[in-house]
């Protein structure tokens, strides 16, 4: 008979998040596939554990297939974890379980820790219902559609970002959430867990120099509210924000769009295009 493959929930950041029958389970597979073999290999430590690892991240996913289907057609049991959290959700994994289901191996879950569900227990908006979105597109046109997609959505959307991209998705929230409440949070059960609550204007604002760590955040659902009124307030944020900066430069139409851009978290020419839209001048 073929092996079991068992999905295991693993710790956001705090090592002592792993539950007792995740430790067992993790203990009796015969190897755990993993992302990253040294982050896997610190939590198995921490917790007196010496099962094998082997590789199995987004870019070798594919390769993986073979040797781990392999391994339970043979009736061996595998685990399977990420990083941080849920393997399948916004990590790599669901493939290996697709792949394994159609097999007939039996697929296990070990729930645990999820940023999703922390943020949402803290956010403060009604949870009894949500959506969860993922990561936004890297794009800035794509990432703005989708935004424009879920302005209507009356249930808070959960999202994910990185710390190279959150400026501009911020940015862009502001242009198309206007002053919908947003709370932030990054490095989540982590020694600098941080939870930030206001619009995307005001969370924009109090981004350090240089941002760190994992983020999630939930997008307050509409409330009736959203539309043209968002929008319009977004506008009047970037008409303020350019007419104040091109006063401060001296009538400096190139300075203004540059230290105007910074402020807003928007690239220059997605300010500039924004700014023609709204019948302004930037050259």
């Amino acid at each position: 008979m073929p092996g079991k493959l068992i999905v295991v929930a693993t710790p956001l950041g705090n090592l002592e998040d792993l539950s007792p029958r995740a430790v067992q389970a993790l203990s009796d597979v015969d190897c755990i596939a993993c992302e990253d073999t040294r982050r896997t290999a610190r939590l198995l430590a921490r917790h007196g554990l010496t099962t094998p690892t082997l590789s199995c991240h987004r870019f070798n996913e594919l390769a993986r297939l073979a040797p781990i289907l392999g391994r339970l057609a043979a009736g061996q049991s595998v685990g399977l974890v990420s990083d941080a959290g849920t393997p399948g959700i916004a990590d790599p994994g669901a493939l290996l379980v697709r792949e394994a289901l159609s097999r007939g191996v039996e697929v296990l879950p070990i729930p645990g820790p999820s940023a999703v569900t922390a943020l949402l227990s803290v956010c403060g908006f009604p949870a009894d219902r949500y959506v969860f979105d993922g990561f936004l597109p890297h794009r800035g046109g794509e990432r703005r559609r989708r935004l424009r997609e879920l302005r209507d959505e009356r249930r808070p959307v959960v999202l994910f970002e990185t710390p190279h991209r959150i400026r501009e998705s911020l940015a862009d929230m502001a242009e198309v959430l206007g002053s919908r409440r947003i709370v932030l949070g990054r490095e989540l059960t982590k020694l600098h867990e941080s939870i930030r609550r206001g619009t995307a204007a005001e969370l924009l604002l109090g981004l350090d120099d240089e941002v760190r760590g994992e983020i999630t955040l939930v997008v307050e659902g509409a409330n009736g509210r959203v539309g043209a009124d968002e929008v319009e307030a977004a506008s009047r944020r970037i008409l303020a924000t350019w007419r104040e900066t091109l006063t401060e430069s001296g009538g400096d139409r190139r300075r203004s769009l540059k230290i105007a851009a910074r402020r807003l978290g928007m690239k220059r020419p997605e300010l500039y295009r924004r700014l023609t839209e709204l019948d302004e001048e930037p050259d």
